[in-house]
């Protein structure tokens, strides 16, 4: 058995591509168009995990976009996806800058919580030891549910 993907709905591609590529720091490593399902799926990895999502199709969370219009809720009945990340506070702070609200920032140094803009939570947490408490997180207070 191994692990291949989590699929998570999204209602705007171009939305959800900034916020998992440009903010987050994934790749796009495939694409699906299906004209007659009339869906597309966008397979992304993390940086260090694309050779093997190229070679083996995994691991990956696989964007699903639906043509027609639905109505999706319940993003936190989801769980969570989790991300080991190099400096915790430089993510953050470049997710806050691209309007990311950051819900459970890392005062600890060690995880944070944010939302995509579909309400799918996403967890990250810092490589190796925790980084020093350091402002303005370890004073920031938690905004909203992760």
């Amino acid at each position: 058995m191994r692990y291949l993907h989590t699929m998570v709905r999204v209602t705007d591609v171009d939305a959800s591509l900034n916020f998992y590529c440009n903010l987050l720091g994934l790749e796009e490593v495939r694409r699906i168009e299906n004209e007659k399902g009339r869906f597309t799926l966008i397979f992304l990895a993390a940086p260090g995990d694309k050779d093997a999502a190229l070679a083996n199709q995994a691991p990956t969370v696989e964007l699903t976009y639906n043509w027609d219009p639905e109505e999706y809720s319940g993003g936190r009945n989801f769980g969570h996806l989790a991300y080991e990340v190099d400096d915790i506070y430089s993510l953050c702070a470049k997710l806050q800058d691209g309007g990311v609200t950051i819900n459970r920032p890392p005062r600890d140094g060690h995880m944070a919580f944010v939302r995509s803009p579909d309400g799918i939570s996403v967890e990250l947490l810092q490589k190796g030891e925790s980084l020093p408490a350091a402002e303005p997180w370890k004073s920031m207070e938690n905004t909203g549910s992760w």
